[in-house]
């Protein structure tokens, strides 16, 4: 929280005219989403600035694109909070919602932000039929919470891949939902092409499906 609040305060140099947000970042889209993308935490100078999910970041550049080019958001850009961005059945967060150091959150900041996820999980659960997962961080994060949230995970967990698809019941009867791996947007992957953009619309493409949105 320190470090968040203290970028915040010192900024980059390219931001300086800016007001940070540097609170935490609550997850962006609409509330009744079949369709939910979880990534890893809010970037320094992107979301930290903004206050607004992958936006204002590299990351957030290539996901917003895939997004807008799968017919899931309403402009191929996320440059503020106030860009007029609108997404189509999709809501975007995140198991960290502070910015970390070196943006590498530790299982200490994801522990403690743990409940807000299983929170924002179970609020989704009368829509929410797919979940998108952005690297194995997130796997991680993402699949025990989702236990919490009322889906059955199976055991052993399954182990992150891109591409991976898992289905989730619900013990109570109620809808399942499909939980698919992806690469994370982030620069490290997308410019060495360990993540293209097809292969990323491709995932979108696929979980859009499941979720019924095409």
């Amino acid at each position: 929280m320190a470090w968040r609040e203290e970028v915040a305060r010192t900024k980059r140099a390219a931001f300086a005219d800016w007001t940070y947000w540097g609170r935490p970042v609550p997850g962006f889209g609409p509330s009744d989403a079949p369709l939910l993308i979880v990534g890893l935490a809010p970037a320094a100078h992107g979301g930290n600035r903004t206050g607004r999910m992958f936006t204002g970041d590299r990351s957030g550049d290539v996901l917003y694109q895939a997004l807008y080019d799968v017919g899931l958001a309403s402009q191929p850009t996320a440059v503020s909070a106030d860009d007029g961005l609108e997404l189509y059945g999709v809501r975007v967060t995140s198991p960290v919602h502070c910015a970390p150091p070196a943006n590498k959150p530790t299982p200490g900041e994801r522990d403690t932000c743990r409940p807000w996820l299983v929170q924002e999980l179970r609020l989704l659960r009368p829509t929410l039929r797919a979940v998108v997962v952005l690297g194995a961080f997130g796997w991680q994060a993402a699949l025990p919470a989702l236990g919490d949230a009322g889906w059955t995970v199976p055991r052993p967990r399954p182990a992150f891949a891109h591409g991976t698809r898992v289905p989730l019941d619900r013990p109570d009867g109620g809808d399942g939902l499909e939980v698919f791996g992806c690469f994370h947007v982030s620069q490290r992957n997308t410019f060495t092409g360990r993540l293209t953009p097809e292969m990323l619309r491709q995932v979108l493409r696929t979980a859009a499906g499941a979720a019924g949105m095409v």
